[in-house]
């Protein structure tokens, strides 16, 4: 049988010919790619010639490329695209990855090299891209083990093992509950309240299902506008508590036990490498630096937040007991109630919204900004494959006309289809290499008499990931390990959350925002209120960033207890942050896969970091102009183009000129 994987593909940019690759592909390929990967890094350690950073750090930089791409397809697809011999397969390799990455960081004689060039580096002369490369190689290596005596590294090879798989199981079970519930509505009565989009999206998943009436699931786009415009509390109680019950159930799926593992194994690993937390060893390699400087940090902000969001909170229980008779006031009425008072005080219905947010033109139009301010341009080519027919796949041109990447856009939930939104790469940028990336959502779908109409929620997350896609698609560094979004985990959300702000300005609105059937300009009134409501219950919605920044550092700080109950500590831990009683048949834990499946652990507060960051050097856009040529062409030679080459604070105030104010976040989000 041929197996595609084992070769560098023949295609137009060396895309990948999705069709011909089969899940039994994978195993057999990345085998091989193992034991070519290692036969090269014998190569390099048993060469003769002293070590240089050229014959030994640069050299491994080439090598696993076939087996980074064939392991980034695979975990892409189980992301994006799974099924259950694609989650199968993805099982059988992750102890083979894991193995292997230990095989490398593990290997004391690569390490004796490397070590060997870091402490004489001044005997080359390395650019600043070198020696930063240099570094993270060295503690890389100082970082996975190499210290540590043979039995402790047999320990921590077992140990990552397990924390691999772990990982994996934890997302394959939330994904699991989620489409495992199905709301099925038979009476049209039921509905009310419920915009005509989403009920007749909601009847073309029924009929999907060769079932009469309507079905929601727990898929965003279904989800949340039931949550939002449903007059029938018993559904939105349904809805709610299906959706926090997910990997909390007595059932296969159940994630409590894996948590409480993973956080022992994570605690266990930190320590035999010489920290006293995971919280601890991660933020050595991060802005903030120090458990320490990232409570101050969440706890500064809590308390600037707490007094505002006390306020709302109040304002929408007065709102709800007395203009919809609601009292008290539970989980599952907040979206509902929250959206009504909008509706009061700003006048503004999320609904009057969505037919200025047709999915295309808002597509278009983020392609149109990136024009503006980066001199890029998108051409869809339909003879390059996606791995989904939903999947459209653009090649990019830089201001010179050049090749520059590949963009894979897909948008709509599917079942095999992770919930959230998220940008990852199939290729990443090096010297001679440009990147392929993948920009994934799960936004509302067309239905037979409407296209996808996006709330405007959904429009800042397509700039937010497009965000992400530029940070990887404007990557121009001369290493793969330092470019695009291989940077510090409190940097990465910078250019992601920085594009969201010209959603909110109207010179970047006219540019998109035009009605579906009249291809009217969204009105000027329109605009103001989302400038306006930009500022709605900022106080709650920091506090709830807030909760799950405490929640995550709670599991992986140097504080934390022994935790024997998950939903007991989740509980004690958000109760500051809340104003709602507990729902014990609920727990936010047992489905945060970005902790626990992805790559935040003790980093969520990540989030609010680069929240200073975008809101501070989104100043200096509204001080020369939001599409100014000089502002634009820093932030991309400063920020975007570099990766991870420097520091990120030395990056940021190359662009800024100054160090990131706090006080930009605060005055943006109106709580100062």
């Amino acid at each position: 049988m041929e197996n595609p994987l084992l070769h560098p593909f023949d295609t137009p940019h060396q895309s990948i010919p999705f069709s011909t690759i089969r899940p039994e592909h994978f195993i057999p390929a990345l085998k091989e790619n193992i034991k070519n990967a290692l036969a090269a890094i014998d190569e390099v350690v048993h060469q003769h010639a002293p070590p240089t950073f050229e014959n030994t750090v640069e050299a491994m930089q080439n090598v696993g490329e076939l087996l980074e791409r064939n392991s980034s397809i695979l975990f892409n697809l189980n992301s994006a695209e799974t099924s259950d011999a694609i989650q199968e397969v993805t099982q059988q390799a992750s102890p083979l990855l894991t193995q292997f990455q230990n095989d490398v960081r593990l290997n004391q004689a690569l390490f004796e090299r490397i070590k060997t060039i870091y402490e004489n580096q001044e005997k080359e002369n390395l650019s600043v891209e070198q020696q930063t490369l240099l570094e993270k190689e060295f503690k890389g290596f100082a970082r996975n083990g190499a210290l540590l005596a043979e039995d402790e590294k047999h320990i921590l090879r077992e140990i990552d093992t397990e924390k691999a798989q772990l990982g994996l199981t934890f997302g394959e079970n939330v994904l699991s509950d989620t489409q495992a519930f199905e709301l099925h509505i038979t009476e049209e009565k039921e509905l009310k309240g419920l915009p005509d989009q989403v009920k007749e999206m909601a009847a073309e998943t029924a009929q999907s299902k060769n079932k009469e009436g309507w079905i929601f699931t727990l898929d965003y786009p279904s989800y949340v506008p039931l949550m939002t415009y449903a007059e029938n509390r018993s559904l939105r109680e349904k809805m709610s508590l299906a959706f926090g019950q997910r990997g909390f159930q007595t059932n296969d799926n159940n994630n409590t036990a894996i948590i409480l593992r993973l956080i022992e194994l994570r605690k266990k690993r930190a320590q035999l490498l010489g920290y006293d937390s995971h919280a601890a060893f991660v933020l050595e390699e991060r802005m903030a630096t120090s458990e320490e400087n990232v409570k101050n940090f969440l706890e500064d902000l809590y308390q600037k937040a707490y007094p505002a969001a006390k306020g709302e909170w109040k304002a929408m229980e007065d709102f709800a007991a007395e203009q919809l008779e609601l009292s008290p006031l539970e989980k599952w009425d907040t979206a509902y109630v929250s959206e009504k008072l909008k509706q009061a005080q700003l006048e503004l219905d999320e609904q009057q919204l969505k037919p200025y947010f047709p999915l295309e033109k808002v597509q278009a139009g983020v392609f149109e900004i990136a024009r503006k301010l980066y001199g890029l341009r998108f051409e869809k080519n339909d003879k390059l494959e996606g791995y989904h027919p939903e999947v459209e796949v653009y090649e990019v041109f830089n201001r010179q006309g050049d090749f520059y990447a590949l963009l894979y856009t897909d948008f709509f939930p599917r079942p095999g289809k992770r919930n959230g939104a998220w940008m990852t790469s199939y290729r990443g940028q090096k010297k001679d290499q440009r990147p392929h990336i993948s920009m994934v959502c799960n936004f509302s779908k067309p239905t037979a008499s409407t296209p996808s109409l996006l709330t405007f929620q959904e429009v800042t997350t397509l700039f937010h990931e497009f965000g992400h896609a530029l940070h990887g698609m404007l990557a121009n560094t001369t290493y793969g390990g330092l470019s695009g979004t291989n940077v510090f985990w409190d940097f990465v959300e910078l250019p992601s959350q920085i594009m969201e702000n010209w959603c909110y300005e109207k010179d970047a609105l006219e540019l998109f925002a035009r009605h579906y059937q009249t291809d009217e300009v969204i009105p000027m009134e329109y605009i103001q209120k989302i400038k306006k409501a930009a500022h709605f219950q900022q106080g709650l919605q920091t506090l709830r960033q807030l909760g799950f920044g405490f929640l995550d550092l709670s599991y992986h700080g140097a504080q934390a207890t022994d935790i024997q109950d998950i939903k007991k500590h989740e509980t004690a831990i958000l109760d500051r942050v809340q104003f709602l009683g507990d729902y014990p048949e609920s727990c936010s834990s047992t489905a945060f896969s970005h902790i626990f499946q992805g790559g935040y652990s003790a980093g969520y507060y990540s989030y609010k970091w680069a929240e200073v960051l975008d809101a501070d050097a989104f100043e200096l856009f509204l001080e020369k102009g939001i599409f100014d040529t000089e502002t634009s062409r820093s932030f991309e030679e400063n920020i975007l183009s570099k990766g991870g080459t420097e520091h990120p604070m030395t990056l940021y105030k190359r662009f800024r000129g100054k160090a990131p104010d706090p006080n930009a976040l605060l005055k943006r989000a109106g709580l100062v």
